[in-house]
């Protein structure tokens, strides 16, 4: 891939810290050879040594943001060299993401390096393939920092290892919540997070950072551990849409993969890098609100929040309307799927149970037993017509995208989120409304309003474009990115 930076952009001024900069930003200034990658490198390692509270640990510390399981120092700097040379002898003609700083979640293979899912049960594992997700923003230039903290095999919507950046007593979220971290706190300008029931978009909201869960299919998950393959997503994360949308153009640049369940996406086209021009970009687009959050106790901060959304929505031209939704998942349908994928993957482990925390012991325990190929294969029927259904609504009511709080709640407490107890599902608040684009494999952009608090936009499968730049566009118009904590 090789992008051009946003026409009518000026390059912005190096920072007092590099580690500072947005993606695009950085790319600007890489490009222009006003700052080497070595440099945005280095700053980012110095801001890693700052603010993450020691060397990464595997159980956390309560005054540590520790967003890291693992760092490669010497290994990044490598590849920021070669980034250097590489944009030195192409300038405009490299990669967009060319040079940039990258965090890996714990899920994605580095060919010869450790991959443990943030757990003791694959303690001593060493990748051997590199994850096509990584092996694409590999050859783009993109310079690996380290893996970040999952929760324990990404089954779990809390990642209790991690501290909040803005609030060391609160969760980061899950699963992918150590590269949220990472991001909020500036340790980074991009990550890699992946989503099975929400785990790109739950961190995203607890830590006022942005992300785009792409359409189920768009970026291969081969060489990423699974936790339910026909529900996982790989998708790129950043403080801004914006700069979501750039790495996830390098992550989709080798082509969808194709599945048993869905037909692979249509290709994306251009995927936008900058907001539309004037005060109403929004206009001629119908943005819905549907009845899902009716359902569920919202809290007032979040409902606010909303609001403020809403009213963003109009004011920048678009045409908002509520209506009633058509499909809802049975949860024992979910449970089928994801339980029966998780057994796939995890009997594997069969003999090294004790080594789990107690609550993904508890979840591998319970998906020991879906192995009812009727109930799962039903459950994937009535998933495929849920989808439909959800996509003849779209075309019925003429509307483009769903907005939606991302969670109905902000974040809790950090601690107990590996107990036996917290395993999630129904009832479970952070995936009482993530859940159901898994299941439909839609596409969502998930912006902060505030550092604790995000909204969501969805859109039909395929339509990642047009839906990134609505989000880019609301965020870069009137939902602004929380300071820095």
């Amino acid at each position: 891939m090789s992008r051009p930076a946003p026409a009518g952009t000026s390059r912005p001024a190096p920072p007092t810290d590099p580690a500072d900069l947005e993606l695009l930003d950085a790319a600007a200034l890489l490009r222009a050879r006003e700052l080497s990658s070595v440099e945005l490198t280095d700053a980012c390692l110095r801001r890693i040594e700052e603010v993450n509270g020691g060397e990464p640990t595997f159980e956390g510390a309560p005054e540590a943001i520790n967003a890291w399981v693992r760092l490669y120092p010497d290994l990044a700097r490598e590849y920021a060299a070669r980034a250097d040379e590489r944009l030195a002898r192409h300038g405009d003609g490299a990669p967009l993401v060319c040079g940039i700083p990258l965090a890996l979640k714990d899920l994605y293979g580095m060919k010869g390096l450790p991959l443990t899912a943030s757990s003791r049960v694959l303690e001593g594992n060493v990748a051997d393939e590199d994850a096509v997700a990584w092996a694409r923003l590999r050859d783009a230039g993109m310079v690996p920092l380290g893996h970040t903290h999952t929760h324990e095999f990404a089954a779990g919507g809390t990642t209790d290892q991690v501290g909040n950046p803005w609030a060391l007593d609160r969760v980061a979220g899950g699963s992918s919540g150590g590269s949220a971290a990472a991001l909020a706190a500036r340790m980074v300008p991009a990550a890699l997070g992946s989503d099975t029931c929400g785990s790109l978009r739950i961190p995203a909201a607890c830590c006022g950072v942005s992300s785009i869960k792409p359409t189920h299919g768009r970026i291969p998950i081969g060489g990423v551990l699974p936790l339910a393959a026909s529900l996982d997503h790989a998708g790129p994360m950043a403080r801004t849409v914006a700069d979501c949308s750039a790495l996830l153009a390098a992550l989709a640049e080798g082509g969808p993969e194709p599945s048993a369940l869905m037909p692979p996406p249509v290709p994306t086209g251009e995927l936008p890098l900058a907001a539309r021009p004037g005060s109403r970009p929004l206009e001629g687009i119908t943005v819905a609100l549907s009845d899902r959050p009716k359902s569920m106790k919202v809290e007032d901060e979040v409902q606010s929040a909303f609001e403020s959304a809403r009213r963003a929505c109009a004011e920048l031209g678009a045409r908002v309307v509520e209506l009633d939704s058509p499909w809802t998942f049975d949860w024992d349908d979910l449970s089928a799927v994801l339980f029966g994928d998780a057994w796939e993957y995890h009997s594997r482990h069969a003999e090294r149970h004790e080594l789990y925390r107690p609550a993904i012991a508890e979840f591998v325990e319970v998906a020991r037993n879906f192995t009812d190929a009727q109930a799962y294969i039903g459950a994937q029927r009535r998933r495929a017509e849920g989808t439909a259904a959800w996509e003849g609504w779209f075309a019925a009511n003429g509307v483009d995208f769903l907005l939606e709080p991302t969670l109905p709640i902000t974040p809790y407490g950090r601690g107990p989120g590996y107990d036996r107890g917290h395993a999630g599902g129904p009832g479970d608040p952070m995936i009482a409304l993530t859940a159901l684009w898994d299941m439909t494999g839609m596409p969502v952009v998930t912006l902060p309003v505030k550092w604790n608090v995000a909204v969501s936009l969805i859109a039909p499968r395929g339509l990642e474009a047009p839906l990134v730049q609505a989000g880019i566009d609301l965020q870069e118009r009137a939902l602004p990115i929380p300071s820095a904590p």
